[in-house]
């Protein structure tokens, strides 16, 4: 199940798991260890500038001062996540995701959204979601999920609330016709 890799997994109303719950998640790596992904339209009560000024960065002109700072998932919460357009290779560990986009862990690249060199199309979100090696798989066969190639567009121009209804649309589902009840043939 190598194939999952810049898909959006998007919860069905069965996921009841508070972590999970509504949430449309953006996967970033699938291999031979697990799945690693993070939730892309569950805003925290902190802004980007608010993270800056948590960690001792200097901002001069942010204009992006007050972007929510996202959740990612439930584990490594106290770690810092940056999605982003453009090469990995930029910058201190990141793994490039598609040809597009890339995650980063890196403080490099905070200080340089700080100083107003970083990419232009970015998400900063805390913590991370990832499966074990089968567990996603199961949860898949389960219905937990609808799974859907990513769009860019859906990352970094959809308005947050409106993202995993945009990312449902590019399967043609409309996901108040959803019924919790799944069927097996």
């Amino acid at each position: 199940m190598h194939g999952l890799r810049n898909h959006f997994l998007l919860a069905m109303p069965q996921l009841l798991d508070e972590n999970f719950a509504g949430t449309l998640t953006y996967v970033c790596d699938d291999d031979a260890k697990g799945v690693l992904g993070v939730i892309v339209n569950r805003p925290l009560k902190l802004s980007l500038g608010g993270l800056l000024e948590q960690l001792d960065l200097e901002v001069e002109t942010l204009r992006d001062a007050e972007r929510p700072v996202m959740f990612g998932g439930p584990v490594h919460t106290d770690r810092g996540f940056i999605l982003h357009q453009g090469s990995a290779s930029d910058w201190d560990s990141s793994l490039q995701v598609s040809e597009e986009i890339a995650l980063t862990t890196s403080m490099d690249m905070l200080r340089a959204i700080a100083a107003g060199r970083g990419p232009e199309r970015f998400m900063v979100l805390l913590g991370c979601a990832g499966w074990q090696v089968g567990q996603l798989t199961d949860e898949l066969k389960a219905n937990a999920w609808l799974t859907v190639e990513a769009q860019d567009s859906v990352l970094f121009e959809t308005p947050i609330e409106s993202r995993r209804e945009a990312a449902a649309g590019l399967l043609g589902v409309d996901l108040r016709l959803l019924s919790v009840a799944a069927g097996h043939g």
